[in-house]
């Protein structure tokens, strides 16, 4: 078995998120977050800063892999108040470490990802 490591980073300004209010742009919203990851964020208060960081760690990951990817095939989630990656239809076998963080402005991600063969 051969594993193969990388690692991403990225950070994102909320307030770009906020310029481009859900309602009036969901199209947008729509081809970069499953149904889920929407109907997660629309939950709080606040799901613009939500939505930074769930691009930051979609971002994070392809910056971490070596190969192309689509927004669509990335999908996030959390499990007890931690960040969860998955890969939707890859042949490619990944474990993920990702850690997330919302400041006022911004949004930073980090994922550590290993490939299985």
């Amino acid at each position: 078995m051969i594993e193969k490591f990388g690692i991403g980073i990225d950070i994102v300004s909320i307030q770009k998120f906020k310029k481009k209010p859900f309602k009036i742009n969901e199209s947008f919203y729509k081809l970069i977050f499953s149904k889920a990851e929407i109907r997660y964020c629309l939950k709080f208060k606040n799901p613009y800063e939500r939505f930074a960081g769930k691009f930051a760690l979609k971002e994070a990951l392809i910056k971490s892999i070596d190969r192309k990817i689509r927004f669509s095939e990335i999908e996030t989630s959390h499990l007890k108040s931690k960040p969860v990656i998955k890969l939707i239809k890859s042949k490619e076998k990944y474990n993920f470490l990702a850690s997330l963080s919302h400041e006022t402005d911004f949004a930073v991600a980090v994922v550590i990802s290993e490939q299985i063969t």
